[in-house]
């Protein structure tokens, strides 16, 4: 996440109180912080948690970084057994792995 998504996060969280603080006690908190909801300031914080708004809209329609990861492989996947065979009652067929490595080991020999 950017720092202007983290910036924007945090102005709309604010926002989110605030507005829970009105609609819960009839109290608003940047009002009485800055000089009324009329102040310059108060209108500027209305302005910058509006605008975190409508940032934060994108990380909606963002695909997790952690499925980014999984799908373009950067981290190693989360399951273990990646032959899925076993899970389905088909064994593996180690002997022909094992002729092959003992002809690999041979002709490393010679």
């Amino acid at each position: 996440m950017s720092v202007l998504s983290r910036i924007a996060l945090a102005l709309l969280i604010i926002g989110g109180i605030n507005w829970g603080l009105i609609g819960l006690f009839q109290f608003d908190l940047v009002a009485t912080l800055f000089g009324g909801q009329d102040a310059f300031l108060s209108r500027v914080v209305y302005g910058l948690v509006g605008i975190s708004a409508l940032i934060c809209i994108g990380l909606l329609f963002k695909p997790s970084e952690e499925m980014d990861d999984v799908v373009t492989g950067d981290r190693p996947s989360r399951i273990s057994n990646q032959d899925l065979r076993t899970e389905f009652g088909e064994e593996p067929d180690f002997s022909k792995e094992r002729e092959t490595e003992s002809k690999e080991a041979d002709r490393n020999k010679d």
